[in-house]
């Protein structure tokens, strides 16, 4: 029996619906409320217990969400237990990587698009399977290559040893943990040097471009001094085309499905691993053509006379790549951001480029920290210190009254952009509105 300690958690959903597709017994604990990433464990009768020290049994092997500390109940009966086998989550995926090619997805930002993206392309030539930070995973036992989201946090991604990795971008994160953007920069500098094969860096990035890495590695971007670069890009309210070039030979002019120039950077990412990994350009493209999205990253709903987008952006470059691909797709409409955050430290450390990216808006609705892990020791804030610096901000209660007062908006397109469960006050909004 494997049994999963956060069990909903976007990465843990993922790792849980592959062991159990795989044919392992799998059940794990969460907390009672919904979240999204639970839908697919409950299509494969994945049994999810309350949080209770008891759920732990002789010989489970027991991974541990990297959410949960030490001194958590569960996690103390599986590690005073003898006969249990505990791992933290990214120690259980690093073993479970070593039976495929992996393809690793690193960076600040775009790592779930550009993992679906990758996960589907390379579909088109090879079996393969994917784990992705939105709740999905996929393997089979046809499976030979494997793309996997890798997340930064506390270092975790040091536990992953793929031949291939993307490096989205640098730009400091997670100011919890990381002091500095040299700290930061050095934990890609250590990730670099556990793949085996080659790098894939964007760089346009100026962060990106000081990292010192010592393996194989390829630029990629929009600027002709990278080794993939796109050229002659011409981008509409429905799609992309552009010319590839690699080493300043031109391979292929793509014309994808996308908006966004974050789309088009997560593309190029995408497509220099095929053409290294020797893919016919076309197939690239067909593949990258069958992507469709992924889980709370732009998903957009149209409801009456209004657009609805949840997107799991909760860094300020995130929010204003959003807010822009939003005035891109839907130029003609009012766009109204709803932004809950998620952690004292990002919110303190980013409250002035969160003010700015915020304020390209048309209107701006705030939402209080709720989560369990939102609040640290030695900042005192709450959505206030926020809300005063960009004038005309609302703060908002996640309640019938805030959806009422959303509701008043229309017509607009609605924004609701939060890594934490803000799409439950987009459903209520929806009730106050015609469809």
């Amino acid at each position: 029996m494997i049994y999963m300690i956060g069990i909903k958690g976007t990465g843990m959903s993922a790792l849980a619906c592959i062991l159990k597709d795989l044919g392992y017994e799998v059940a794990g604990s969460d907390l009672k409320k919904h979240f999204f990433t639970e839908d697919s464990l409950i299509s494969r009768h994945i049994r999810i217990d309350e949080f209770n020290e008891n759920n732990i049994k002789d010989n489970m092997t027991v991974i541990i969400g990297n959410a949960f500390k030490e001194d958590f109940c569960e996690v103390q009966a599986a590690r005073n237990n003898p006969t249990c086998t505990c791992y933290r989550y990214h120690e259980f995926l690093g073993k479970f990587m070593e039976n495929y090619r992996s393809v690793c997805v690193a960076g600040s930002h775009g790592k779930t698009t550009t993992t679906g993206m990758l996960s589907s392309m390379m579909n088109e030539s090879f079996p393969s399977g994917y784990l992705i930070g939105d709740g999905s995973g996929y393997v089979n036992k046809d499976t030979k290559y494997l793309c996997v989201e890798a997340c930064e946090y506390r270092r975790h991604f040091l536990a992953y040893h793929p031949e291939y990795a993307i490096i989205t971008n640098v730009e400091i994160d997670h100011v919890d943990y990381y002091k500095s953007k040299e700290d930061y920069r050095l934990a890609y500098e250590q990730f670099s040097e556990n793949v085996t094969k080659a790098l894939v860096i964007f760089g346009d990035d100026e962060e990106a471009r000081k990292l010192k890495i010592n393996k194989c590695h390829y630029w990629y971007g929009i600027e002709h001094n990278n080794d993939f670069y796109a050229d002659n890009i011409v981008e509409t309210s429905e799609d992309m085309t552009f010319d590839l070039y690699f080493r300043d030979k031109f391979i292929y002019r793509f014309n994808l499905p996308f908006v966004g120039r974050h789309l088009l950077w997560n593309a190029i990412g995408a497509i220099a691993i095929g053409i290294l990994e020797e893919m016919d350009p076309k197939a690239i493209e067909k593949g990258l053509r069958n992507f469709h999205g992924v889980k709370r990253r732009f998903v957009i709903e149209k409801h009456g006379q209004n657009i609805f987008v949840d997107d799991y952006a909760h860094h300020p470059t995130e929010v204003k790549i959003t807010i822009l691909a939003a005035r891109k797709r839907f130029p003609d409409k009012k766009i109204v951001a709803i932004f809950k955050p998620h952690r004292v430290s990002r919110v303190y450390y980013f409250a002035q480029e969160f003010a700015d990216a915020l304020k390209l808006a048309d209107k701006v609705y705030l939402c209080d920290f709720t989560s369990i892990d939102d609040k640290e020791d030695g900042i005192d804030i709450d959505i206030s210190y926020l809300q005063k610096m960009i004038p005309g901000s609302v703060i908002l209660e996640e309640n019938e009254n805030g959806a009422s007062q959303l509701a008043k908006e229309e017509p607009c397109c609605y924004l609701f952009m939060s890594s934490k469960d803000i799409y439950g006050l987009a459903n209520l909004v929806k009730r106050y509105q015609k469809d």
